[in-house]
């Protein structure tokens, strides 16, 4: 995402050849963004024909160009299939995919050309969440690029820096990964200038013989930080040595950590949970902070504390930056919520379908438990499938009874043979119902919801609980939708 600049090309004919080594054939049309994707592709992007694992691009070039694109990065050898049809950048054969290839080269050299402030998050859980909070609170500063929904990986952060305008004042770049070694090239090709790691946890262990594995592999990130860059980390996570080790190994000027404990750097004194908000007291390099948090959630807050301690490094106005996060909202499919009409009454549905590991459904369990829902409601937790665990894959879908419990969830509906265990070590009490698949259920937690009820439902992206959301809210929508009921908003 991008705030308005200057209307000017993105790229020019003469930076794309020298960037990509290219060579041009039919007229190009002025290139304002880039695309890999013809569904969502807007006029004037550049759209690469990369391979993907089911698809060429190559098989969607015409149609690109048909809707409007500003012109196709292709294959030399494929680029006379495309005579006529439009402006064409053809480019040579490479090492893996050319046109991937090429597109990381046109980020190089994005980050190149750019005087931004770049900020590079990583973590186990959060990043996505803290990516949206720090364009959230730099955009009110200045103009300000960043990732689009999780694009964090080996195309997503190429096709990110290849969208920068020259002309952005700060960039913000999520990184991801699910084996080690994932991060090194994506990081050296920001190049940030601060690097966040949110938190590191027991994530994708299925191909990570540890947690300290883990814990080297987010440290990665700091690989890339420029010279006398400033690296930021969670002073309360237990890895924090190790994490603090791999910032001292870098090329970083400095070290920030955030967090409760009483060395942070960037410490909450203070965080009032709330259904709706949060308000936390804290200390930025000893600057005392008071400032509202629209997006509730302890784990939110926690994570705000190091989007604060990225807006001190970045020398940005804290008092703004404190002001912007009252009005932060989040992101679809991480903690949404949408009021629901049912029966003589409404329910809230916190939709948090994105994606699942163990902390992050421990995270919304207790955001569940701070829903007011008065004597008549109850609070249910639909949850399907933790996915890259491992051999301790049953363990850990087992031990979120504990969560469930401290929680007060009065029901309990699974998707997936995995979240089976966690059924089977539920009292009978709590147990709604388990089902093999996201579909399966769908039709029992639309007849279960009752007036004053509050639902959560999440769980790994395969298992597509998005579908359950979709059918709570094509069935129950309420007219005032985003509106959250006085109860669920109470303090």
């Amino acid at each position: 995402m991008t705030t308005p600049l200057a209307e000017a090309p993105l790229w020019t004919p003469d930076a794309l050849i020298a960037a990509t080594g290219g060579t041009l054939h039919g007229i190009l049309k002025p290139i304002t963004g880039a695309s890999i994707d013809t569904r969502t592709l807007q006029p004037g992007d550049l759209f690469f024909a990369i391979r993907g694992e089911a698809r060429d691009g190559h098989d969607f070039v015409r149609d690109a160009l048909s809707r409007g694109a500003g012109a196709a990065v292709v294959e030399a050898a494929r680029a006379g299939e495309f005579a006529g049809a439009g402006g064409v950048l053809a480019v040579p054969a490479g090492a893996d995919d050319p046109v991937l290839g090429a597109m990381r080269r046109l980020g190089q050299a994005a980050r190149e050309r750019t005087g931004a402030a770049i900020v590079a998050v990583t973590g186990s859980v959060g990043k996505t969440g803290t990516k949206e909070a720090l364009r959230h609170v730099l955009a009110a500063q200045g103009p300000t690029h960043a990732s689009l929904a999780s694009y964090n990986n080996h195309w997503g952060v190429p096709l990110t820096l290849t969208r920068m305008p020259a002309a952005s004042r700060f960039g913000v770049f999520e990184i991801g990964m699910n084996h080690g070694g994932e991060i090194v090239p994506l990081t050296r090709m920001v190049r940030p200038d601060i690097a966040l790691i949110t938190t590191v946890e027991p994530v994708h262990i299925e191909h990570f013989r540890s947690l300290s594995a883990i814990t080297d592999a987010k440290g990665e990130i700091f690989f890339g930080l420029e010279p006398c860059g400033v690296a930021i980390v969670n002073r309360d996570n237990p890895n924090f040595s190790r994490l603090l080790a791999h910032a001292l190994a870098s090329r970083a000027g400095r070290v920030i950590s955030f967090g409760e404990h009483p060395e942070a750097d960037v410490r909450a004194l203070r965080i009032v949970l709330r259904p709706d908000l949060s308000i936390i007291d804290a200390t930025v390099m000893g600057i005392p902070v008071t400032y509202q948090l629209g997006t509730p959630g302890r784990h939110v807050a926690m994570n705000s504390l190091g989007v604060m301690a990225v807006v001190h490094a970045l020398g940005a106005d804290l008092a703004r930056a404190a002001l912007s996060l009252a009005g932060l909202k989040p992101p679809v499919g991480r903690g949404e919520r949408t009021m629901l009409s049912v029966g003589d009454g409404e329910a809230v549905l916190v939709d948090e379908s994105y994606n699942a590991n163990p902390a992050s459904i421990r995270a919304a369990l207790a955001t569940l438990a701070s829903l007011d829902i008065g004597s008549r409601g109850r609070r249910i937790a639909v949850l399907g499938d933790m996915l890259e665990l491992g051999g301790s894959a049953e363990e850990h879908h087992r031990d979120l009874a504990q969560a469930v419990e401290a929680s007060g969830i009065d029901l309990v509906f699974t998707a997936g043979p995995l979240m089976g265990h966690l059924f089977e070590a539920l009292p009978l009490s709590r147990r709604g119902i388990a089902a093999l698949n996201s579909a399966d259920l769908v039709d029992p937690v639309l007849g279960a919801l009752r007036p004053s009820d509050a639902v959560m439902v999440k769980g790994s992206n395969s298992i597509r609980m998005g579908r359950i959301v979709e059918a709570l809210k094509a069935r129950y929508a309420s007219p005032e939708s985003g509106r959250e009921s006085s109860k669920a908003a109470a303090p």
